[in-house]
């Protein structure tokens, strides 16, 4: 499919052709989370399948992506999109407490999104594996960008004392890709853990790196910060 079908413009039912499309797209992408991220996974999914779990037609399917593909693309950018978010609503909140608080709250929001739906951990861990060259530079911008995010929240804690001043950017890439492994192996049923000891572990990962241990114990002294575990199924 060379591009996508033109799809229809002008009113109908009261609703413009944006909103219309808008509405088409949700219900495609709110199906793909179902199909791809349950049962039975992006590989063996067909348009023709996900129009029909949509209520949709394989040409309203045309009208809005050319391939599969561009399906799960999109649903792996709005599970990134979601946690994100969570995360940096958790970190405004907590804008005014230690790194060790600031850091235990904002990756706990994130978890807690990503893994609050068996769903989006299949989308974000598994699903976007060695699809395609394409989706392999999709995911590993975004680790990039949770890099950035991390470093970002490094250099404030070396601007307010809290941190070491050094580059915080191996250390970032290293957790990311511990998040991304560990919760991919415990979603597979390969770590006997709960969710939560698997927070706690990364929590520790996170502050040993934007703490480092001659600084004293900041994070002893803010106290432990222990959510109740995020719901999952």
């Amino acid at each position: 499919m060379a591009g996508r079908v033109k799809g229809p413009t002008g009113r109908y039912a009261g609703r413009s052709a944006g909103e219309r499309q808008a509405e088409r797209r949700r219900r495609f992408l709110e199906a793909a989370l179902e199909l791809f991220g349950n049962s039975p996974g992006y590989r063996a999914t067909t348009v023709a399948a996900l129009s029909e779990a949509a209520g949709l037609s394989t040409r309203q399917f045309y009208e809005e992506f050319r391939n599969l593909e561009d399906v799960l693309a999109a649903l792996h950018l709005q599970v990134n999109d979601e946690a994100e978010e969570a995360a940096a609503a958790a970190l405004a909140g907590t804008a005014d407490r230690q790194v060790a608080e600031r850091a235990a709250a904002t990756f706990r929001a994130y978890a807690a999104h990503v893994t609050g739906d068996p769903r989006r951990i299949r989308i974000a861990f598994t699903e976007i594996l060695g699809v395609s060259p394409r989706l392999d530079h999709q995911r590993l911008a975004r680790r990039a960008r949770w890099v950035d995010f991390l470093c970002a929240e490094a250099n404030r804690a070396v601007r307010d004392g809290e941190a070491a001043p050094r580059d915080y950017r191996l250390a970032a890439t290293a957790f990311v890709g511990s998040v991304n492994g560990l919760l991919h192996d415990w979603s597979a049923g390969w770590v006997e853990a709960t969710l939560d000891q698997i927070i706690d572990e990364l929590v520790r990962m996170l502050l040993g790196s934007l703490r480092p241990a001659d600084l004293g114990p900041a994070a002893e002294a803010a106290g432990p910060v222990r959510p109740g575990p995020p719901a999952v199924g």
